[in-house]
């Protein structure tokens, strides 16, 4: 034993690391441990599908020990947008989509989808039953979002005379899962089933989508 391996010995500090975390010579040189970081097994979303942000921040030239500071934020995609349909000039019983309220949701994942609507008619004689009708329709898939259809004006007049008329509001929200790129309106459809409406207008005032989970 060399003199520097008993004042070792004989001191508070002994030598003795892991295997694994040893300097070790080798014929290409001096191999020091490293670290190899490793996340979570991936989820349906991947690279810049996903909504969290990681932010890591160096340490500064020269520190020691070195420390790395790694944070991470929810960056959920989002949009919004508005616009609004005259429904005289479409047939009864017939979606047609309202001029500007078009969104794109632009990844996979699920997202919350929010219409606020408002509808108005007007009436001169009798009507019976007239009904204006809103829905958030999935383009990409050519299907109506589940749980969105609403009945916006439901109204019965049989003893009208002048000129009549009726606004009303209503709101369709759903959780929509898709799988990639997708395109999603607001829709707007018309009926009476006896008397004659006119000014038949549907109004998406905010139209939004929100991802809430990858």
């Amino acid at each position: 034993m060399t003199g520097t391996d008993a004042a070792l010995r004989g001191g508070a500090v002994v030598l003795d690391p892991a295997g694994c975390n040893a300097l070790q010579q080798t014929p290409s040189g001096l191999l020091v441990p490293g670290a190899v970081i490793q996340g979570v097994a991936p989820g349906r979303a991947l690279g810049t599908d996903r909504s969290v942000d990681i932010d890591v921040q160096a340490p500064a030239d020269g520190s020691c020990p070195e420390t790395w500071t790694v944070g991470a934020r929810l960056t959920p995609v989002s949009g919004q947008a508005s616009g609004a349909v005259a429904l005289d000039g479409a047939p009864a019983n017939t979606w047609v989509p309202v001029t500007g309220a078009q969104l794109v949701l632009p990844e996979i994942g699920i997202y919350e989808v929010v219409a606020d609507v408002q509808g108005s008619i007007a009436w001169g004689t009798g009507v019976t039953n007239a009904i204006i009708d809103a829905q958030i329709f999935d383009v990409t898939s050519g299907a109506t979002v589940p749980m969105t259809a609403r009945r916006v004006i439901l109204f019965t007049d049989q003893a009208a005379e002048g000129t009549n008329g009726i606004q009303a509001n209503a709101s369709a929200a759903a959780l929509h899962q898709v799988a990639g790129p997708t395109t999603i309106r607001v829709e707007g459809s018309w009926r009476t089933d006896s008397g004659t409406t006119s000014q038949k207008v549907l109004w998406a005032h905010n139209f939004r989508f929100r991802k809430v989970s990858d």
